[in-house]
């Protein structure tokens, strides 16, 4: 009797996750293509679905069991494009060009910040599995995603209608390229995974979540004004801890 061959079809359930970073791929491509139309607020919108759509893969990924070192690469390489170039070029298109030379120079700096960032947390990925030490600084410099959110941050309040930061377009490149060094920086950052969260808590977390989705569909950008606020403040936090551990 002849053996029955093995097929050579992988499941569809394993190429989920990267399906879902190519549709994250897709959001940054496209967000690019509303910033040459100059459609900032679209473009905008999709760098933050991308960042989303970034939180969606790896859970999928290890919920399904279907890790890989290709869908590492993949990852990596559809963030810098989504929270690098995009958010370098919608900036650059937005409020930069009066900047003359430096509002370019600075969106270089983030992107190749952002890059470096990502490279440095893929090999320090493989490195930490067998260092616990290493372990311990894994998460630090602002990640891609929140960075991008970061570089958008005086973005999201011109759409608010607080200011133009078209009129602070030189303060502004010099915070992009700040923000950039941040994501570089050995400044520990909060992990989903480190979150504890009080069980007397919980139910306030719940009315907070679904206020803020609520505002989200009323006052997007208001919305994302109080994230960035939030994330701001966790990063104060943050640098105060690590002076205190310094001393």
């Amino acid at each position: 009797m002849s053996k029955r061959k093995h097929s050579d079809g992988l499941p569809f359930l394993s190429l989920l996750p990267n399906l879902v970073t190519l549709l994250g791929l897709c959001a940054g491509l496209t967000s690019i293509r509303f910033v040459l139309a100059e459609r900032y607020d679209i473009a905008a919108g999709l760098i933050i679905a991308a960042a989303i759509i970034d939180g969606l893969d790896g859970q999928l990924a290890r919920r399904l069991n279907a890790t890989s070192e290709m869908g590492a690469e993949l990852d990596s390489l559809s963030d810098f494009l989504c929270f690098g170039v995009a958010p370098a070029l919608l900036l650059f298109q937005f409020a930069f060009q009066d900047a003359r030379g430096i509002g370019w120079i600075c969106a270089l700096i983030y992107a190749s910040c952002c890059c470096l960032r990502l490279a440095r947390f893929n090999v320090m990925t493989g490195q930490a599995e067998n260092d616990p030490e290493l372990k311990k600084s894994h998460f630090v410099g602002v990640p891609a995603p929140a960075g991008a959110l970061l570089a958008m941050f005086p973005v999201f309040l011109t759409f608010e209608g607080v200011f133009n930061v078209a009129n602070l377009d030189i303060g502004f490149a010099i915070y992009l390229a700040l923000i950039g060094a941040l994501m570089i920086s050995k400044l520990p950052t909060i992990s989903a995974k480190s979150l504890v969260i009080p069980r007397d808590k919980i139910a306030l977390l719940f009315v907070a979540t679904a206020g803020l989705v609520g505002l989200m569909l009323t006052r997007f950008w208001l919305s994302m004004v109080i994230i960035c606020l939030i994330y701001i403040a966790s990063l104060v936090h943050s640098f105060i801890q690590m002076v205190r551990k310094a001393k």
